[in-house]
């Protein structure tokens, strides 16, 4: 009992960290996006490989990138992740969180779309009813809107088929994660020297942001463990869990970077987006009850 008390209190832990930090993100709104990802990056790697080395997976992550057959479906997660994460850092400095929380919702129901797809898995009619609804949600807001939901689309699909990629490598959620980061590390570190030195911009007047204010410092180095954080609490909840449980308190993610959408940063709440949301919350009904959740990054 104390032990599934402790993974219940890592997954309220994870998913509302991941609600909240669209806070984190806009208050530095004034650091460019893809600045703002290099720093994510890095120091998530940097928290990741500490955590790594205190528990003792050091081992296990030189064996997963020294390993043939699955550095390629690492450096694919690493892509994919990349991109999830730049999109919605973009959106939420753009005024697009109330979107970005949808892709959240839909996610789990992408990744079930994909499962049945991909490996042939067999659902029942209830999962078949809530991927009808989801569909129905983005179809009736982007009639509604006169556009798509291209963001909520992507960032769901971006994070599902990295999942997807996951399965292709058996090394665990936080070691394949850690060596995940480590692999976009150069790259995030380049971009930084680059913006520092002047070599190129990305329209900002300053050459780089960190150390501009002890602040702004600070948040970036922040934005590292609320990323890699909520990753390890994620999987110590989907160990300890019911599938069910687990699910069930994903949720709290994107129900939080709703309210935080509308409550605190005033993005427009439409009816369509009221529609599209109450279709959404169905069909996630639906989905739960056979007790589905998303695997841990």
């Amino acid at each position: 009992m104390t032990d599934q008390r402790g993974a219940l209190a890592a997954g309220f832990a994870a998913t509302t960290i991941w609600g909240l930090a669209p806070i984190l993100y806009k208050e530095l709104a004034h650091v460019p996006a893809l600045e703002l990802l290099a720093h994510r990056m890095v120091w998530g790697a940097g928290f990741l490989v500490i955590f790594c080395l205190a528990t003792g997976r050091t081992p296990r992550l030189a064996a997963a990138l020294g390993a043939r057959r699955t550095l390629p479906w690492m450096l694919l997660g690493a892509v994919l992740i990349c991109f999830n994460w730049g999109l919605f850092i973009w959106a939420i400095l753009n005024g697009f969180a109330v979107e970005a929380s949808l892709g959240y919702f839909i996610l789990p129901i992408m990744s079930v779309l994909l499962g049945v797809v991909i490996f042939r898995e067999r659902i029942g009619p209830r999962r078949w009813a809530a991927v009808v609804l989801a569909a129905a949600a983005v179809v009736v807001l982007g009639a509604g809107l006169g556009t798509p939901p291209w963001i909520a689309l992507s960032l769901a699909a971006s994070f599902a088929v990295y999942s997807t990629v996951k399965k292709m490598v058996d090394v665990g959620p936080i070691v394949s994660v850690t060596a995940e980061s480590l692999i976009l590390a150069p790259a995030a570190l380049l971009w930084l020297a680059g913006v520092h030195s002047g070599w190129w911009s990305e329209g900002a007047d300053a050459a780089g942001f960190f150390g501009a204010d002890w602040l702004t410092t600070l948040l970036l180095v922040l934005a590292g463990p609320a990323t890699a954080l909520p990753l390890i609490l994620y999987a110590e909840a989907t160990r300890g869990l019911p599938l069910s449980t687990v699910g069930l308190i994903f949720y709290i993610n994107p129900a939080l970077q709703a309210v935080v959408a509308v409550f605190i940063f005033a993005e427009p709440f439409t009816e369509w987006h009221a529609v599209a949301f109450a279709l959404i919350a169905l069909a996630i009904v639906l989905f739960v009850r056979r007790g589905a959740a998303p695997r841990a990054a």
